[in-house]
């Protein structure tokens, strides 16, 4: 399929926000001083086996069901925290391959539906299509998690696989420099163990704490110094990716083992940088920029990817309608459905009530945990008549801290965090008169300052 390098933010070519992390570049970057230490083997800028490839879907692709693996309880979705016997993919290109390493990388850009289905240890087994972990975010969004909706895609931060990466049309596109973020990967004695990771990555390699001895989280943004010389470096397309990590850098989301760095291609981009047999120079190259990469963990400011002063805001959602929701009265329970973000109520012939104490409504994203007395604005988003409830409840005393009272589409409560450490329980309420209807919500931290590393 041919596709045009023209168009606007969130698309295929140009993914993600103009203010998504991934397309804002720092202001006045100040960098640590932590240097990321020599491994087993040389840094690497490279496509391969734990890279990804991206492939567009049509309309005239046809629909697939993505099953488990063998032995397997279910296809995990961790947005919804279950696993699932079968994700149905509206469209389906026919040049799928995932990457062929164990993690079995590939992320498919829907255009029509607007969203990127990032698969995990995807395999096309006796002609069936099956996955380990299915997650999904909008081309157009942020390209990262929010606490609410805290996984959105493949790789350990929760991002989708294709976030950052160098893309096959850029790679020989003319520019000295690629105009987003790249993405990189770390090995053991660099990554930290706490924090395990930053914003703005949600989430990170589970056994961190246990493996990680550096010093660097994912979700950390590296960058080399302003005065890094670039001048000397003879391979062009190193020189190109060095250039660029003075300029956006490159967001850690995931582990490597034994290569201190690893800035990922797109599969089947034809990008290499030792050609037929290695090349010393470039050897040497990589191992200058690794000594010179370092964490940003303050800026002055951020431009966006149209080059306008912009705040990398960390004000986001953290209210999910996930986890175990009890049927109070009713005959048929709503369903959790991670692409509306929604408790979904099928037609019934009485109205349905359920509670979910499950805790899991709210993730303790660890950059996001309310503070006490901090200002929150709970809105609900409906359909059909239904309505949402949010209380919270004191940890030690199950004293009730906080009740918004029922709220009908796009009702708003402005309310301060409690001062004791609280529980959240939600309740759902149903339209009436035998329609669909369908109840989610957003909670969102009102004021504060630009967000800082």
């Amino acid at each position: 399929m041919t596709v045009s390098a023209e168009g606007l933010w969130g698309t295929y070519l140009k993914p993600f926000s103009v203010q998504s992390p991934w397309n804002a570049r720092p202001v006045s970057p100040v960098l640590d001083n932590f240097e990321i230490p020599r491994s087993d083997y040389f840094p690497t800028v490279a496509q391969g086996k734990y890279s990804t490839g991206v492939f567009l879907a049509s309309a005239d692709d046809q629909s697939m069901p993505v099953l488990a693996l063998p032995g397997r309880r279910g296809v995990w979705i961790p947005d919804a925290e279950e696993y699932r016997q079968t994700v149905e993919i509206a469209h389906w290109p026919a040049e799928v391959l995932p990457a062929s390493g164990s993690d079995g990388h590939a992320d498919i850009v829907d255009p029509g539906l607007g969203i990127v289905h990032s698969f995990f240890q995807l395999k096309n087994i006796d002609g069936q299509w099956r996955a380990g972990q299915y997650a999904w975010t909008s081309i157009g969004g942020r390209g990262w998690g929010e606490p609410g909706h805290y996984f959105q895609g493949a790789r350990a931060a929760a991002v989708p696989s294709m976030g950052g990466i160098i893309r096959k049309h850029e790679v020989d596109d003319g520019e000295g420099i690629y105009r987003h973020a790249l993405a990189a990967s770390l090995t053991f004695n660099a990554l930290s163990a706490n924090p395990a990771y930053v914003y703005p990555a949600t989430s990170a390699d589970g056994s961190a704490a246990t493996t990680n001895t550096g010093r660097i989280p994912e979700g950390a943004l590296l960058m080399l110094p302003g005065n890094f010389d670039t001048l000397t470096i003879s391979n062009a397309k190193l020189r190109k990716v060095a250039e660029t990590l003075k300029v956006y850098g490159a967001y850690v989301v995931d582990r490597n083992v034994g290569t201190p760095f690893v800035i990922y291609v797109e599969n089947g981009s034809d990008f290499n940088l030792h050609g037929s047999k290695w090349d010393n120079a470039v050897a040497r190259d990589l191992d200058r920029i690794r000594a010179a990469l370092r964490q940003v963990v303050k800026t002055s400011g951020w431009l966006d990817g149209d080059g306008k002063a912009m705040k990398m805001d960390r004000r986001l959602n953290l209210l999910s309608m996930r986890g175990a929701w009890k049927l109070d009265s009713g005959n048929q329970a709503g369903v959790y459905d991670t692409w509306q973000q929604r408790l979904m109520f099928a037609p019934a012939s009485g109205p349905v009530v359920q509670t979910n104490y499950s805790g899991r409504i709210l993730n303790p994203i660890t950059w996001a945990i309310p503070k006490s007395g901090e200002v929150f604005r709970l809105t609900t988003h409906a359909t059909g008549g239904a309505r949402l409830r949010l209380q919270l409840f004191a940890l030690k005393s199950s004293q009730k801290l906080f009740d918004s009272g029922e709220l009908a589409d796009e009702r708003v409560v402005v309310f301060n965090w409690p001062a004791e450490q609280a529980r959240a329980v939600a309740i759902a309420y149903s339209g009436v008169g035998g329609q669909a209807s369908s109840v989610g919500g957003s909670l969102v931290a009102v004021g504060g300052d630009e967000a800082e590393r």
